[in-house]
């Protein structure tokens, strides 16, 4: 392991760049070290400018070229992710992102992460750290409305951070529903596939959504006293996962401010007068800082709404940079 870091230095001063995988990737972010790390981030200085998108017109069909970079005194990267709808129809993944991580002093360049894996961790770990302050501390029962990547993650991140027993998956693909709660319980959850999406969200205590959906899945009637709502697919405002009702019953608080203006599960209610911006409590700086309250009365009901930041990137890409040159890295790690 001295070898290979002493080789990585070497490496540095000539400017090659480190290349790390998606499986190297993924270890280096278990969920047990990745929240802690969010949260420090969240709490801490770095400047983060807005996401720049780019259209890219082609005849074989038509994407997106995106842009999150942000840098603290140590640290600069930038993910750069490519999202061709399109890519649907040939059986090939529409996202593809890589993440440059580089010295902020020097602008050297330190490793090329795979951009994948950070998204995924980081996204479901930053709910699970909101969840930290939102959810009931004996929250056990988890719904999760969803079968990617994302969604399959969110048990493992949720029982890093609450005492989850019962796991129900809904999934408009029943198939996929089962699959995942196959897994899940190789994993040792009581998982189980659900057709009904409103018992199972009457009965949970989180409910977590990470889907593409553009009209409303979760209603608000559905949630039971005490429940946290975690609302992660809508990032752009034509997409939609709960309803008006949902935002009248709940206390809202966003991973950033940008939520405001970038999700349809925010735009909506606004327009259609059921909330203000100034009911949004705060963010989830606010919350790791310490400027706002969280869960207050246990028959509340909390709301996280995410679109996602390029900070959470930084931070995930800081620690797998960071884990990865220790001598224990990949004996242990779980998650």
């Amino acid at each position: 392991m001295g070898d290979r870091k002493a080789g990585e230095e070497k490496g540095a001063e000539r400017g090659a760049i480190v290349v790390v995988g998606a499986a190297e990737t993924r270890r280096a972010l278990p969920f047990d070290a990745l929240i802690p790390a969010l949260r420090t981030a969240f709490a801490g200085d770095a400047t983060v400018p807005g996401r720049h998108h780019h259209h890219i017109h082609h005849p074989e069909g038509d994407g997106v070229l995106l842009l999150m970079p942000a840098w603290n005194a140590d640290l600069l990267g930038t993910k750069i992710a490519t999202i061709h709808p399109a890519n649907n129809t040939r059986g090939v993944p529409s996202v593809h992102s890589t993440y440059l991580l580089a010295d902020a002093a020097t602008g050297a360049p330190l490793a090329l992460l795979d951009g994948n894996e950070i998204t995924a961790r980081r996204t479901i770990a930053a709910s699970a750290l909101a969840a930290t302050f939102l959810a009931r501390r004996d929250a056990s029962r988890l719904l999760v409305v969803g079968a990617g990547k994302i969604a399959a993650l969110a048990a493992l991140a949720y029982a890093a951070v609450r005492p989850i027993r019962q796991v129900a998956i809904w999934n408009r693909d029943v198939a996929k529903a089962e699959r995942l709660a196959a897994e899940l319980r190789k994993q040792g959850f009581d998982a189980e596939a659900t057709r009904s999406l409103e018992t199972a969200a009457r009965e949970a205590d989180i409910v977590t959504c990470a889907t593409p959906s553009t009209a409303p899945i979760i209603q608000g009637e559905w949630l039971a006293p005490g429940t946290h709502l975690d609302l992660i697919g809508s990032f752009t405002p034509e997409m939609r996962e709960a309803d008006d009702a949902c935002f009248a019953r709940g206390r809202i608080y966003v991973d950033t401010r940008a939520a405001l203006t970038e999700t349809g599960d925010l735009t909506g209610p606004i327009a259609n007068g059921i909330i203000t911006p100034d009911d949004v409590i705060g963010s989830l700086a606010d919350l790791c800082a310490g400027r706002v309250a969280g869960r207050g009365a246990a028959e509340e009901i909390t709301i996280l709404k995410s679109v996602g930041t390029a900070l959470a990137d930084l931070a995930a890409a800081a620690l797998v940079h960071a884990r990865r040159s220790t001598p224990s890295f990949g004996k242990t790690d779980r998650g």
